[in-house]
C-alpha cells in the first residue's frame, strides 16, 4: 500500500518548455501550455497519480479502439511514405 501525501500529489513537477505551445512535466507526457488556455478553458487540478494512470492506459484504450472500429491499422511511417509517393 502506498501513502497519499497531498503536497506530493498536488504539486506538479516544474514544466519544461518543449515548443512555444508545448510543455513536459513528466517524461514523454506532452501538454499544451496551460497559460495558452486560460481565457477559454478552466484548468482543472488533479493529482499526479491520475496523470500517470491516464498515460499508462493510453495504449489499452488505443488497442480497444482498433479492435472495435478499425478495419486495418497502419503506422505513422507507412502513412508518411504513402504521402511521399
Amino acid at each position: 500500500m502506498t501513502s497519499f501525501r497531498y503536497q506530493d500529489e498536488y504539486t506538479t513537477p516544474p514544466a519544461r518548455q518543449i515548443t512555444p505551445t508545448t510543455i513536459e512535466r513528466f517524461e514523454h507526457v506532452f501538454e499544451v501550455d496551460p497559460s495558452l488556455m486560460t481565457d477559454n478553458v478552466a484548468q482543472q487540478v488533479f493529482p499526479n497519480w491520475d496523470t500517470k494512470r491516464i498515460v499508462a492506459a493510453r495504449w489499452d484504450h488505443l488497442a480497444w479502439i482498433h479492435t472495435h472500429f478499425a478495419d486495418s491499422v497502419i503506422s505513422g511511417e507507412e502513412l508518411l511514405r504513402s504521402l511521399d509517393d
